[in-house]
């Protein structure tokens, strides 16, 4: 009974350069999706901010 050689995916280590642009991608996608969360904070603090200075709101509680 001979030997058969069966095809197999040969397990190669791992790739630098490729490690480096996926991790390039993933912190620059989770950079751009905290700086957009950021933004978003900025501009309702900045929104309750200018309604207050306006007097439209109040932050007590009116007595009647």
């Amino acid at each position: 009974m001979a030997g058969h050689k069966i095809a197999h995916a040969t397990l190669k280590g791992p790739s630098v350069v490729k490690e480096l642009v996926i991790g390039l991608a993933l912190g620059l996608a989770a950079g751009g999706l905290w700086k957009m969360h950021h933004w978003n904070e900025q501009r309702k603090t900045r929104s309750f901010y200018d309604l207050l200075e306006r007097g439209e709101i109040a932050v007590v509680v009116a007595e009647e």
